[in-house]
């Protein structure tokens, strides 16, 4: 409708009386909200007046755009993320908006826009690969410390906290998106809510994942490699010339040219190639384990000790990591009520292949299970060519996962400016660790009892304390003070408890 035919339907009506209690539908943040269909219908009648209280004055401006969607608030520019090939290392906590990236509808409905949002089976995926990755071949070592019943019942407990926490941060979000519109990272919410201390703390928690997943994908291909072709000295004089840390030494040159490409787009399809690789290699450890197991069944026991409890939880947690990725989901779902059911289907079919997967490897070996299960599948051609393509796609993927420190890192020593010095240093810093610490499902206990506790337990339920504030009911006060109680002390006692085993077996 034109401004001109506004005037005339102005001169022919006279101003309707304002409504003592004027609403919009942008004030409407509940789904299905009944008075929404009033107030389209009344916005369709009277177009030549503008959404506001003072409903008298006619409009002088250009006629509103269509109204959102019942329960919708107003549209908002919010990051584009690539529908396909989330893995961890997007978790940055920066908000880097694309400035070219079109208004995206808060349900995906209608208009050129709505193509780019991700439909329910695209976001299930979107959660899968931003989940699964190289932990998941330390979980059958990590059953046979913890015992087959009580490895499960970790993961399954692990993967309900973490999906209550994902949706704390989303509540959060959600709340202050009127206030804080461009929201589109964990550290833009943690700068929010607690200004430069939020992003520091979830900066900090970070970098120290995504370096300690480098240090793990390390780990990972030296332990193959030297298991498959091994080399060196039996009984070396130092750490640092074993065989795993010789076949560490002979990576870091092509590491280091790979950390020192500016930008990593043509890398990051690697990272679906990378999901698709640990399917395949999940699925043949299963099949092999099956075939063993129906052979010859070895002694196994269903639950240990509390020490090696809180070992199998730091484990599970680190598994399951990968909050850092709900907010970018959540903006690039369709249809955003529909989102926690989404994301609640796919942790618990994350949960139930995570135990089968652990459990049947267990099950398999027994007390002979190692600390990467793809070890124990012997060197048959079948075995090689898995690891091996496990071992390609890692190493590929570290300069990807390493971009987000070298993000933090190069903003705050370097003032945003590129240095390839300082990715030079924090890469050796890596591969060193790598090289000192001696088992593989041991350090991802230590990352995920102390890190990942922390990122992916505590700092949600203080962000969603802090937003709510007094407006939070009863129920949710308590359970957010219980999870950051229970928090702490699994960060607290599971690092200590790492630690211990970490320095017994070296």
């Amino acid at each position: 409708m034109s401004t001109a035919s506004a005037k005339e339907k102005s001169a022919a009506c006279p101003a309707p009386t304002p409504d003592p209690t004027p609403t919009s539908a942008t004030s409407c943040h509940r789904p299905g909200c009944a008075s929404a269909t009033k107030r389209e219908s009344a916005r369709r009648e009277l177009p030549q007046f503008p959404n506001s209280p003072d409903a008298s004055r006619p409009r002088r401006h250009a006629p509103l755009p269509p109204p959102p969607a019942a329960g919708c608030r107003p549209i908002r520019p919010i990051q584009r993320v690539a529908a396909m090939g989330f893995d961890k290392e997007a978790s940055s906590s920066s908000s880097r908006l694309d400035a070219a990236a079109p208004l995206l509808p808060q349900h995906g409905g209608g208009g050129g826009a709505g193509g780019h949002l991700s439909s329910q089976p695209k976001t299930f995926a979107n959660v899968f690969i931003a989940v699964v990755g190289s932990g998941v071949l330390g979980l059958p070592y990590t059953f046979s410390r913890t015992g087959w019943a009580a490895g499960t019942l970790l993961l399954l407990a692990v993967a309900a906290l973490t999906f209550h926490c994902m949706m704390l941060l989303v509540a959060a979000r959600c709340r202050i998106a009127d206030e804080h519109p461009k929201i589109a990272s964990f550290g833009d919410l943690g700068h929010a809510v607690y200004g430069a201390p939020g992003r520091h703390a979830v900066d900090a928690m970070l970098v120290l994942s995504q370096a300690s997943f480098c240090v793990g994908y390390l780990m990972f291909i030296s332990n193959t490699m030297a298991h498959l072709y091994p080399i060196g000295a039996d009984s070396p004089a130092s750490p640092l010339l074993t065989a795993k840390a010789l076949f560490i030494w002979a990576m870091l040159p092509f590491q280091l040219g790979l950390n020192s490409i500016k930008t990593l787009t043509l890398l990051a399809p690697l990272s679906i190639f990378a999901d698709a690789v640990d399917l395949g290699a999940m699925g043949v450890v299963l099949g092999q384990d099956a075939s063993i197991w129906l052979a010859n069944k070895p002694p196994v026991f269903a639950f240990a000790g509390p020490a090696e409890i809180l070992y199998g939880l730091g484990v599970a947690v680190y598994a399951f990591e990968g909050i850092g990725m709900v907010l970018p989901l959540e903006a690039e779902a369709a249809d955003k009520r529909r989102f926690g059911a989404t994301l609640a289907l796919s942790m618990a079919f994350i949960a139930i292949m995570y135990g089968l997967f652990g459990a049947m490897g267990y099950l398999a070996f027994g007390a002979a299970t190692r600390d990467i299960i793809t070890t124990n599948l012997g060197t048959g051609w079948l075995s090689v060519l898995v690891q091996l393509g496990l071992c390609i796609n890692l190493f590929f993927t570290m300069p990807v996962m390493m971009n987000p420190v070298y993000e933090v890192a190069e903003r705050l020593l370097c003032g945003k400016r590129y240095a390839w010095w300082l990715r030079w240093i924090l890469v050796v810093a890596v591969g060193l660790l790598a090289m000192l610490v001696p088992n593989f499902a041991d350090f991802l206990s230590l990352v995920g009892s102390s890190v990942c506790v922390v990122l992916g337990f505590v700092l949600p339920a203080v962000f969603h304390l802090k937003v709510f504030g007094g407006e939070i009911g009863w129920a949710a006060l308590v359970a957010d003070v219980v999870v950051i109680v229970i928090g702490v002390a699994l960060a607290v006692s599971g690092t200590w408890t790492s630690l211990v085993q970490i320095f017994s077996s070296s």
